[in-house]
């Protein structure tokens, strides 16, 4: 599937390709809502590296925030601009890239349930939805992106 984006001022845009397009999972923790600037969580799906067009990378920054005192070499792309955040590129997984799912503007297919992971990180204040359609994880989930569509049977060939 197609995604485009883009930043909140336009500055920047992008598309990129995605066999896993549902944003089913949920992070809670402090990087995932500090840089983001919500109240609880980010959502990133999973594209294709190697088909990430971008148009105004020069609005565009980048951020490694600090784990255990150490940079992590996840780089975190924002517009420079707006401080809208784009999406996440790791050169541990280079033919990976992590858009950010509040920036896209392609219409998104909802998903059939939504798992909610690291919450051994978030704060009291922040409520999160439990019942049928919310699984859990303290901290990282048992399947992976990939995994959670194949087993659901939402990849897309």
């Amino acid at each position: 599937m197609k995604l485009s984006g883009s930043c909140h001022c336009g500055a920047v845009t992008f598309e990129m390709e995605s066999k896993t397009p549902y944003p089913y999972m949920r992070c809670y923790c402090s990087i995932c809502r500090k840089v983001g600037g919500s109240s609880g969580h980010a959502i990133n799906l999973m594209a294709e590296a190697g088909s990430l067009k971008v148009q105004g990378a020069q609005a565009k920054g980048i951020y490694n925030a600090v784990i255990d005192g150490t940079p992590s070499p996840a780089e975190r792309h924002f517009c420079r601009t707006c401080g809208s955040h784009l999406w996440v590129w790791d050169p541990r997984w280079p033919d990976l890239v992590h858009p950010h799912a509040g920036s896209l503007d392609t219409p998104l297919p909802r998903p059939p349930e939504t798992v909610h992971i690291m919450l051994a990180f978030k704060p009291d204040w922040i409520d999160v939805p439990e019942g049928p359609g919310h699984v859990h994880f303290q901290e990282y989930p048992d399947l992976s992106i990939e995994d959670w569509h194949r087993s659901k049977g939402l990849y897309e060939t």
